[in-house]
């Protein structure tokens, strides 16, 4: 979520770096009017309720009544126009860095490296899923009897292999010796504190994933209406959350966490895409790494989680 102070102090900079998301740059405007409505109404409401507090000691009966039935109609005010103005907040997109290249599309990618040769066929190869299939290591078709479309069966050597590359990635991000090789290599200035290990809760409260900035678009989400709680769609949710209201000591900084969970999504706006393979199911496993650090050095982080992303892939 972008900071508030930023958006007040330099909005041009906000418009423009939304702008290069495909995002309507009116956004800030519309923010900015709330903002200035929400700030208004919190100073009446603070002086209605010292107000308040001075008529109560007073012993003013009738003259509180009536300034209570203010702060009633305030408060009303108040909270519907901060939800206005969170839910536009949380439609703004983070902004690119300087060196992100504009593109209409995915043609407009820009390939910064490559390791290895790409491979060369003399025969059509086969789909993943029909490997799977004939090595009996994929059922889609029970799934499908089972849980419905998007569901799979993960069976044999390819559910070892699952928790071979599980347990690989921990190895690694909890190796405080290979994770500084991984810093030299990159040539990169980040302190090679290891990654802790996390199952995180794959249920989360409503509150929190709109916190996250996770919770639209809904109908990706799964929800329970019983409990009043989402399934996750990926670890970070939980991760992220996990130190929420607690204020860190800048020494103890970065804090790592790798995490691993199940993974829910609806796939709601991926009619007919890789209806047939593994890739876009309704239910997954993922690890995901989550840093906690300073905005000055948030760059450099996520340059380190690139360098160890290209580490295990190669």
């Amino acid at each position: 979520m972008l900071d508030i102070n930023l958006i007040r102090t330099n909005p041009d900079l906000i418009r423009e770096g939304i702008s290069l998301k495909k995002a309507n740059p009116q956004l800030v405007d519309d923010f900015l009017v709330l903002d200035e409505e929400w700030r208004e109404l919190t100073t009446k409401l603070d002086n209605l309720r010292a107000e308040q507090n001075k008529l109560s000691t007073d012993r003013k009966i009738e003259e509180a009544k009536e300034n209570k039935i203010k702060i009633k109609k305030a408060e009303d005010k108040l909270n519907e126009t901060e939800k206005r103005r969170e839910e536009i907040l949380y439609s703004l997109p983070n902004l690119p860095f300087d060196d992100v290249p504009v593109g209409k599309n995915e043609s407009g990618n820009v390939v910064l490296r490559e390791v290895g040769r790409k491979p060369e066929f003399d025969f059509e190869p086969k789909e993943h899923w029909q490997i799977g299939e004939e090595l009996d290591i994929i059922d889609i078709s029970r799934a499908a009897k089972v849980s419905g479309s998007r569901f799979n069966y993960l069976k044999g050597d390819l559910a070892l292999l699952e928790f071979a590359l599980i347990q690989f990635t921990f190895s690694v991000l909890t190796d405080e010796k290979i994770l500084k090789s991984v810093i030299k290599s990159a040539n990169l200035d980040v302190i090679s504190t290891p990654f802790i290990p996390v199952i995180p809760p794959v249920l989360i409260k409503p509150d929190v994933l709109q916190k996250m900035a996770r919770l639209e678009p809904k109908e990706e989400r799964y929800y329970l209406e019983k409990d009043d709680m989402y399934l996750i769609g990926s670890a970070e949710h939980t991760l992220g959350s996990m130190h929420m209201e607690e204020t860190f000591n800048e020494n103890r900084l970065p804090l790592r966490y790798v995490g691993f969970s199940t993974s829910f999504r609806r796939e709601a706006g991926s009619y007919g895409k890789d209806v047939k393979g593994i890739l876009r199911v309704h239910q997954f496993d993922k690890i995901e790494m989550e840093s906690f650090t300073t905005s000055e050095d948030s760059r450099k982080e996520q340059d380190f989680i690139v360098a160890i992303q290209e580490y295990l892939l190669q």
